[in-house]
């Protein structure tokens, strides 16, 4: 019987809710599919840096490298300083990990209302693929004169080969296995011409090598336009890291909300863990109300073990929130009654 590594990172506000109702589905889908998962909890998050200072130490990274996935629920909260756990772990984690891919589903299931007028669920089901590691992200500028009226700021946006040609050979892949094999290329070559240039000219040397993949290409401020009126145009969107940033959050509001989105940051190599976890934040406001929704961070459960390859039991979270999603239309229900729901649909 296969056995699973995971990191649990419960986190801060609503994070450690969402998680265990995710923990409760993957009980379930173990039963059912025949696996065990080794479950190790590390206390990471704004609480843990106000009680001791520390955001992630270098002992806790290696614990966190000798998982075979982590599972996060959210961090963050109105005490700590912006920037303090993002940089400090979020982003540690994903350059020391190199999680160079950021997967982010775009998909309207049936029963959710998008703000979209008319949309429907047959028109909205894509991926975007940002770049995860590069770009405005690697931190590259500086200020100088700070606070003179001559003050300077920069940040460079810096972008490699090797970064941009593996996150394109990893979206070539993904649209190859996909039933509409369509990869679209989001990027603003008109005005960033020498990154642009780099993105375009890897997107279509690589894209030789997949013949059965059709190429297309937007600029990014179009893509907000069709995210919104055209979203069936896209399949699988690949893009640099700050673009990226942006145009996920607009794919969230249009599937029907926060609560919905999820996000798995990935090592498609397997050298180290990838990362997976909704993408609504802790929610200080609402945490121990029992009113958040673990729907997002229960399908980022079913990334997480695709990655794993349990794509048997993947397909099953994925079919059991689908369902649920289509039951309760746009009522609200609690925290733990939504988790109920779920793993009486994946037992069944």
């Amino acid at each position: 019987m296969t056995d699973h590594r995971l990191a649990i990172i419960g986190g801060d506000g609503i994070g450690p809710e969402v998680v265990d109702q995710g923990l409760r589905v993957l009980d379930a889908v173990e039963q059912r599919h025949g696996f065990t998962t080794t479950r190790i909890d590390f206390d990471l998050g704004g609480r843990r840096y106000l009680d001791t200072g520390e955001v992630l130490s270098d002992e806790t990274l290696a614990e966190l490298d000798d998982t075979d996935a982590i599972y996060l629920g959210a961090v963050g909260t109105p005490d700590v300083p912006p920037g303090v756990l993002e940089r400090g772990m979020l982003l540690r984690i994903r350059f020391a990990f190199d999680q160079y891919v950021n997967h982010r589903p775009v998909k309207l299931y049936p029963g959710v209302t998008s703000p979209v007028a008319g949309l429907t669920p047959e028109r909205c089901d894509f991926v975007v693929l940002r770049e995860n590691t590069e770009s405005v992200y690697a931190g590259a500028g500086g200020t100088v004169h700070r606070g003179t009226a001559a003050e300077i700021a920069t940040q460079e946006s810096l972008n490699t080969r090797h970064g941009v040609e593996r996150i394109m050979r990893h979206a070539f892949d993904l649209a190859d296995a996909r039933e509409r094999r369509h990869l679209t290329l989001c990027h603003k070559t008109n005005v960033l011409v020498h990154a642009g240039d780099l993105w375009w000219r890897t997107f279509h040397e690589v894209g030789e090598e997949y013949p059965r993949v059709e190429r297309d290409y937007v600029h990014v401020d179009a893509a907000c336009l069709y995210f919104v009126t055209q979203p069936e145009r896209f399949d699988v969107v690949v893009t640099e890291n700050l673009f990226g940033d942006i145009i996920t959050d607009l794919g969230a509001a249009v599937q029907g909300g926060m609560g919905l989105a999820t996000s798995g940051n990935l090592n498609p190599t397997g050298a180290h863990p990838s990362m997976f976890e909704p993408v609504h934040g802790s929610a200080p406001d609402i945490a121990g109300t029992g009113v958040a929704d673990p729907t997002a961070a229960v399908l980022a459960l079913s990334l997480l073990l695709a990655d794993l390859g349990e794509h048997d039991a993947a397909a099953d979270v994925e079919a059991a929130v689908a369902t649920w999603l289509a039951e309760r239309g746009d009522a609200s229900t609690g925290t733990v009654e939504v988790g109920d729901r779920l793993v009486e649909l994946v037992s069944s």
